[in-house]
């Protein structure tokens, strides 16, 4: 038997024309951007102390021994709870509250022109947190005596 013979190689692309003289421009080199340098370990450290969501599931997960699910699903439940009774107060026991707080209308300055400005009444929301999570975070200061 006769090796099959090779296929003949594909037609090589059409070359593309040579661009003109118009269309093409020189490159100028653009300055080096400064690098920054390496963030000091105290902001690492300090970027790494705030807790994501899945960090929080995590270690409750660890803790309770639940299903990440779970604890995902609680955590979403409580989230729903406060944003539906907020606007009655939502208190977290143990750490705090959410309450709403009614801004009377005021006359302010315009920093720029110095024009009387009217701002009008509005509720806001706040947390107010609980005296145990405040002397947990913030040991109180001694009585003097």
């Amino acid at each position: 038997m006769a090796k099959a013979e090779k296929k003949p190689a594909k037609a090589a692309k059409a070359a593309k024309p040579a661009k003109t003289a118009k269309t093409t421009t020189a490159k100028v080199a653009k300055p080096a951007k400064a690098t920054k340098a390496p963030a000091p370990k105290a902001a690492a450290a300090a970027k790494s102390a705030v807790l994501t969501k899945t960090q929080i599931i995590a270690g409750i997960a660890e803790k309770t021994e639940l299903q990440k699910k779970k604890v995902a699903e609680v955590l979403d439940l409580i989230t729903e709870l406060t944003y539906k009774n907020a606007k009655n107060g939502f208190t977290l026991p143990g750490i705090g509250k959410v309450v709403v707080q009614n801004r009377s209308a005021r006359v302010c300055r315009n920093p720029q022109t110095g024009e009387p400005v009217k701002v009008p009444a509005r509720k806001v929301l706040k947390f107010r947190f609980a005296k145990a999570a405040k002397d947990a975070i913030i040991p109180p200061k001694a009585a003097k005596k």
